[in-house]
């Protein structure tokens, strides 16, 4: 197993192509980080590997603080940052040069059995295979991030950005890149 020094920049989160572009800094965090926290740190995934498309599902049971909470409200805000692909030049989370992305918007239950409930698991499961083993009296359930209302990006040293969110949606680049 490689050490931490030397492996790949990719798997550290370092921000290919993006370097003057907020709309595609935004998108590729969502797309290769495989968790961010609501109430607490959440595993998701918004896609296949590298064909991500933007909108974040989640396999959440009702014993967790976040489904009890949109019971009442549904407004959440999500949040991934650069650190969660790995540690990155030592930086610290809170380094204003550490790239963080705060996604606003609604937390809705999928049915599981529709086209998008369907979706929701399959991409869950290819970014997380350990899911199909979880406790099936648990009572996980898919969600979908939906509604999007706002994307405020902390982005290299330049203060924050509020990314357009029909931008930030039909962003038509490869994850990949």
């Amino acid at each position: 197993m490689a050490s931490m020094e030397g492996v790949s920049d990719y798997l550290f989160g370092l921000m290919p192509n993006h370097t003057v572009d907020p709309v595609g800094a935004a998108r590729w965090l969502v797309c290769k980080n495989f968790w961010g926290t609501l109430w607490h740190v959440v595993s998701f995934s918004d896609g296949f590997p590298d064909r991500g498309r933007g909108i974040p599902y989640f396999y959440l049971t009702k014993y967790d603080i976040s489904v009890r909470n949109i019971e009442k409200d549904a407004k959440v805000a999500f949040a991934v940052s650069e650190l969660g692909l790995g540690p990155v030049s030592g930086r610290d989370p809170q380094d204003p040069t550490v790239t963080k992305l705060t996604i606003t918007g609604n937390l809705e239950k999928l049915d599981r059995n529709s086209a998008e409930g369907q979706f929701a698991l399959s991409v869950l499961e290819a970014k997380h295979p350990g899911m199909k083993k979880w406790p099936a009296d648990h009572d996980f359930e898919p969600y979908k991030l939906e509604d999007i209302k706002d994307l405020f990006l902390l982005f290299e040293t330049g203060g924050p950005v509020h990314v357009p969110v029909k931008e930030y949606l039909r962003y038509p680049k490869k994850m990949a890149e």
